[in-house]
C-alpha cells in the first residue's frame, strides 16, 4: 500500500484503538477519527478531563490501530501527536454532523471554556505497518506517512 491508500483505509475505518503510556503501563482505548489525509495527518479529539489527554500530555508517543474486519487487514500507525489549538478547526469539528454528540457539552459551558477543554490532536510523519493473516510471519515493512 502507498500513503494515499493507507489514508483511504484509515478514513474508511474511522473507529480505531489508541495506545498510550501511563506510569510505564500501556493503556488502550477505542477512539473516533475526525479525518486523515497527507496534509493534515490523522486527526482526532478528546477532552482535557480525560485520562487519555493526561497520558498524551506526559508522553505524546502513541500507536493507533485501524482494522477492516471484512478484509482482515489491520494498519498500525506509530508516531508523536501534536496538539492543534486552531479555534477554526475546533469549530469545524464540533459543528460537523458526525459530532452531534459534542453539542450538549459545547452548549453547557461558555464557548471559550469549551475550546480550551476540547483537545484536538494530529499524528503526522508516522510509521505505518500493514498486517494481514497472509503476511503474519513476513518481515515487517514500515511505510513512512
Amino acid at each position: 500500500m502507498n500513503k494515499a491508500e493507507i489514508y483511504k483505509f484509515i478514513t474508511n475505518n474511522p473507529v480505531f484503538f489508541l495506545a498510550t503510556i501511563e506510569n510505564d503501563k500501556p493503556r488502550c482505548r477505542g477512539m473516533f477519527l475526525y479525518k486523515a489525509d497527507e496534509q493534515s495527518g490523522i486527526i482526532f479529539h478528546t477532552g482535557s478531563n480525560k485520562d487519555v489527554f493526561k497520558q498524551i500530555s506526559k508522553n505524546n508517543n502513541v500507536e493507533m490501530c485501524f482494522n477492516d474486519f471484512k478484509t482482515g487487514k489491520q494498519i498500525r500507525v506509530s508516531g508523536k501527536l501534536e496538539e492543534l489549538k486552531d479555534t477554526k478547526l475546533k469549530e469545524e469539528i464540533s459543528s460537523h454532523p458526525t459530532r452531534a454528540f459534542l453539542k450538549p457539552w459545547k452548549e453547557a459551558v461558555p464557548l471559550d471554556v469549551f475550546y480550551s477543554n476540547f483537545k484536538v490532536f494530529s499524528l503526522k510523519n508516522g510509521k505505518a505497518l500493514i498486517w494481514t493473516m497472509e503476511t503474519n510471519f513476513a518481515p515487517k515493512e514500515e511505510i513512512s506517512l
